[in-house]
Formats: C-alpha cells, structure tokens, sequence
C-alpha cells in the first residue's frame, strides 16, 4: 500500500526546510517564493521500535520496514483557486495525496522574509483553507449543474445526490472545509468522485524555534485555538533542528543530539507516526530467516485484504492466516515456542487485523 502526504503552506514556511530532512531529498531551499517549483518526491522509512526487535529475534537476512512518499508541493499565495502565482499547478499535486502535512510558521526572524510582511499563523492557514473552499466550491456547481435538472424531475437517487452536494455547497460558503460536514459515509459516496480538497485529513505543523518545541508560544497557542473544532492534530516541530538532525551519520549521534535538546525521539518521527494515525492506519508484519517485513494495511481489514497487500494473489487464493501477536512474539522469541504455548491461532476469511500482528498466509493460486 503506497502512502502520499503532501506538504503545503505558504511560501517561506520551512516546507522544503523540513522536506528535506524527511527524505534527504535535496529540494532547494532559499528565501523567497516558490522555490520549489516542480513538486519533490521523497520516500522515507517508517519508524517502528517494534520491526527492530523481530529483527533482534529472528536475525533474518534483510529487514525491510515500510515506507510513505512525501511531497514538497510548490509555496501557495492568495488567488491560486483562480491561477494565481503556481495555483493550479499546487491545487493539482495536492489532489493526488492520501493527507496534508499543513506546514504553518511559528517563529521569529527578521531575517527570514514572509510572503504577507508579518507572522500570524492563523491568517496563513485561513488564505490555504480559502483557496481550497473555493476550488471545491468549483467542482460541486459543476455537478450540482450537471444533475440539478434531472434530480428535480422525479430522478430519486439524483435528488439524493443533490441535496448532499447542496449540503456540501452550505457548509463551505461557510468558509468551514468539507471535511468537517456533518454528513454520513453512507452518503459521502455522491462527492466521493469530486475529490474534494478539504476532505483530506489534515495535520498542522508549526514550524517552531529551538526554544518552543517542549510547550509552544503565543503563536501556536493562537493556531490551536483556531483549529480545536476541526480534530485535527497539531505538532510542535523545529525544521531548522531536524535539518541538522538529518546531516548527522549515526544513530548514536543523533540520538545524543536529541538528548542534548532534552528531546526523546525526532521530530520526523513523531510527524510519520501522527501520520499513521491520521489515517487509521495499522501495520503487519512477516518474520522469517530471509526478510523480517513491516505492512502498510488501513485500520479494519480483514486478513485477505492484509494478505493481497503483498500480492492480488494472496487475497484471491487465501486460504488461512497463522496469527501471533506481537506481545507474545517477542516474550517467548520464536514461532516454535508461541505455537507450543497455543499462541499461534488460525484465523479465517473474517479476521480483522489488529495493529503488531505477525502473520503468516496460506494460500493457493
């Protein structure tokens, strides 16, 4: 399962600051818009203590973690709904990601130009959410044109359809993002080819000095209260710091570094992990002498679906899963010995998967 965050704000923020010390892609950084034009592509590995000790156990041949593709989307300005500065170029990009990294500054330096002359996280969030209301505004007249006159003849699923988009169309002249309106899953099928913008989860990260990231200051506290109705997650993270994180070799020196920052795990880290959550989404594992591997799968799949997540023919073919938990894993250190202890259970095509499972498929083809 490949996963796609896309990181906007406005320009200057610290997106391709913080970009690059996800992915050690090198997207240029430099003061002044829209630097990064084209949008950067990064993959990096997913953070999990729990991959480490299968590893420490089993001592397989490869280890192989999972990933997530981080995108550094050119740096927004007012008017992109409407083409304004590189809009529709950004307004696509961010259309074919999983979430939004929401990247807002939240720190002092003169010597840092900001595209609107002041720092006030609040009104650079509203300009992004503005633009995104408005490109979704778009695409829901157009539909609600396309139908309208059918729906309103005696069409009953037509007229269903209308009164969600109608819905929708209320909710963000509002200036409120689509994600937040009170609408069912059931229903959220009749927009669910819009793609809507403000649909995707999003999560706020401010972009703090060194002195901010254990508690925040007056600017993130100002965001927060901005947001605290949209259940949205908001992180504290210094690019600048990550940066220099990023440069150095060892996991040792990085982590003293961090001690020396009174900090117990990256920013990165944390970010990906938030990530995860956002998306409820879970991770699987497959634990053998040749490769100890972590999978991406959503919160709620049943086995088969877990298992066509290596290969389509898994999930055609699936016949069972051996299931051990994790817990179980790495107190009694072997497969042997959980299946001597009864802890290896069969399950079935019904299964629903829980978060640390380590699982093994039988199937035919």
């Amino acid at each position: 399962m490949s996963l796609q965050c896309g990181i906007v704000g406005l320009p200057n923020v610290g997106k391709s600051t913080l970009f690059n010390a996800l992915s050690n892609a090198k997207a240029q950084a430099a003061n002044f818009p829209f630097c990064t034009i084209e949008p950067n592509v990064g993959v990096i590995t997913v953070p999990d203590e729990r991959l480490e000790a299968l590893a420490a156990i089993v001592i397989p041949e490869k280890v192989q973690p999972t990933t997530v593709e981080i995108v550094d989307i050119a740096g927004l300005v007012k008017g992109a709904s409407k083409g304004e500065g590189l809009g529709n170029q950004f307004l696509g990009n961010i259309r074919s990601v999983d979430a939004i990294l929401h990247v807002v500054r939240c720190f002092d330096n003169d010597n840092v130009i900001h595209v609107d002359g002041s720092v006030n996280p609040v009104r650079d969030k509203e300009i992004i959410d503005f633009e995104l209301q408005l490109k979704d505004l778009e695409s829901l007249d157009k539909k609600i044109q396309k139908i309208e006159k059918q729906a309103r003849a005696g069409n009953a699923q037509l007229m269903e359809c209308l009164e969600v988009c109608l819905q929708y169309k209320k909710h963000l002249e509002e200036g409120k993002s689509a994600r937040s309106c009170d609408v069912s899953k059931e229903l959220q099928i009749h927009i669910a080819d819009l793609f809507l913008l403000t649909m995707k989860p999003v999560m706020y990260i401010c972009n703090v000095d060194e002195g901010s990231l254990a508690k925040g200051n007056q600017y993130t506290q100002a965001l927060m209260d901005a947001v605290k109705d949209e259940h949205a997650e908001v992180l504290f993270i210094s690019a600048a710091i990550e940066a220099d994180i990023a440069e150095l070799e060892s996991y040792e020196d990085k982590q003293a570094f961090l001690a020396d920052l009174g900090l117990e795990e990256s920013g990165v880290n944390r970010l990906i992990k938030a990530a995860y959550r956002l998306l409820s989404l879970y991770t699987y594992f497959t634990a053998g002498v040749k490769e100890v591997r972590a999978w991406t799968i959503r919160k709620g799949f049943t086995a088969p679906q877990a298992a066509g997540v290596i290969h389509t023919d898994f999930e055609k073919g699936f016949i069972r899963a051996e299931v051990i938990k994790y817990v179980d894993y790495v107190t009694l250190k072997s497969e042997a010995a959980c299946r001597d202890a009864g802890k290896l259970a069969v399950q079935g095509k019904d299964y629903i998967v829980d978060d640390g499972d380590i699982m093994h498929f039988r199937f035919n083809v």
